[in-house]
């Protein structure tokens, strides 16, 4: 018998359905048949049976469904459980005081980057990406930071399997283009995303590694161009960013600084 053999596919129909609610806010019964393609009284069933536990909520003035805030509360648990948001809090903290921008902290999940934690900035105009925010690695500072650091086939295969779309004029689209950058990001510590994932955005981010010396995570400052281009900033965040990510690293036991 293999491994799939020993699926329960409602458990498994339960889980896709909460990825979607959790991408796509609140949805109908109606709606979800359309995303989903599964018989009404199936889709039903399922909600109800997440809504008692929490994990969907219903919106009682339109009868959508969206994902509780116990799959937060979930998520969140887990990641303090690790220790490593707790350790980094702190110089998050450091460097936002310093930039006065928004610092985000993320994790690699398959291809894809994971906000896990953040200091907003105290300016009006600032940038703002949810934690449990899912991003693809290809175009953001803080995922290309993470690419840089890993094994060149790895590399490949994460950029070969990925639906590389231009979400700006700036966006990188081809896997030369990107290798390139990846390697100049290499020769500099840092990695410098002009807005290629958002017209106006410019993220500076540098890698974390840990005690054996694997890069685990990316640290980055989200700024508005117009104030990122005020004054002599560039030099200022590229080195605050790479020396927080550096002092990180060093406090999870990394030889590699």
């Amino acid at each position: 018998m293999g491994e799939r053999s020993n699926l329960v596919k409602s458990v498994l129909k339960a889980l896709v359905l909460l990825e979607v609610l959790a991408q796509n806010g609140e949805l109908s019964i109606g709606e979800l048949n359309e995303h989903l393609g599964w018989d009404k009284s199936t889709i039903h069933r399922l909600l109800s049976t997440l809504k008692v536990k929490e994990y969907v909520q219903q919106n009682t003035e339109n009868q959508k469904y969206r994902a509780g805030i116990k799959m937060f509360e979930m998520g969140n648990q887990v990641v303090d459980r690790l220790g490593f948001r707790r350790q980094c809090q702190p110089y998050l903290e450091s460097l936002a005081t310093v930039t006065k921008e928004t610092v985000n902290l993320a994790v690699r999940d398959g291809k894809d980057i994971i906000y896990i934690d953040k200091i907003e900035s105290s300016a009006t105009i600032k940038v703002d990406l949810a934690i449990g925010k899912r991003l693809p690695m290809y175009c953001t500072g803080l995922g290309k930071a993470i690419l840089a650091q890993m094994p060149e086939a790895e590399v490949l295969q994460i950029l070969r399997l990925e639906t590389m779309i231009a979400l700006t004029p700036k966006t990188l689209t081809t896997v030369q283009s990107i290798q390139e950058q990846l390697e100049l990001i290499r020769k500099r510590g840092y990695s410098l995303d002009d807005e290629e994932y958002v017209e106006g955005l410019i993220c500076v981010a540098a890698p974390i590694r840990n005690y054996r010396g694997e890069v685990m995570a990316a640290i980055s400052i989200a700024v508005p161009k117009y104030r990122f281009e005020e004054g002599q900033k560039t030099l200022q965040y590229t080195e605050k960013v790479a020396e927080t990510a550096k002092k990180i690293s060093a406090e999870l036991g990394s030889f590699q600084l």
